[in-house]
């Protein structure tokens, strides 16, 4: 990819930027929020707890869909993995332009059925969470990098204007 096709993406990636952040565990959210405030603060995060939160604010983003995030951070097991995987099921089964969010999958789990089961399930990627700050900003950072100033993410079409 050539420079300006790059910086195309990135500036298309970053404008009116959301990551939805699904995680019950109220240590983790903050560790989460401060280190994607350091790698990415061009983004805003949109943090929910629970199952029904997270569903609630995907339906409020079929009205204002200015609102949609650019991806979906989901914690497995909340508190259970049931938890999770029903999520993840209940965001793929939405109106197509939601379902399209991409979906990482985050878990302190590295079980391999754990693994298989995502990716069969729809999830974009699957990370193990990281002990400790300095390596959830290596794990930003890298999502950044990815993510935010590599592929082409989804855009929806605003059908308001």
């Amino acid at each position: 990819m050539n420079t300006s096709n790059q910086d195309s993406t990135t500036r298309n990636n970053f404008r009116n930027a959301k990551l939805l952040i699904i995680e019950d565990n109220p240590d983790h959210g903050i560790i989460i929020h401060k280190a994607l405030k350091h790698c990415l603060p061009e983004v805003t995060p949109i943090l929910v707890t629970t199952e029904e939160e997270a569903i609630a604010y995907l339906e409020h983003c079929q009205l204002e869909e200015w609102e949609f995030p650019k991806l979906i951070l989901l914690d497995l097991y909340m508190p259970q993995a049931e938890n999770g995987w029903r999520l993840l099921e209940q965001i793929k089964a939405l109106p197509t332009q939601l379902s399209k969010i991409p979906v990482i999958l985050l878990s302190h789990s590295n079980s391999r059925e754990d693994i298989a089961e995502a990716y069969e399930r729809g999830c974009s990627s699957y990370l193990v969470k990281p002990s400790g700050f300095d390596e959830w900003l290596v794990y930003f950072q890298t999502l950044r990098t990815y993510w935010w100033e590599t592929v082409t993410l989804p855009k929806p079409s605003v059908s308001i204007f």
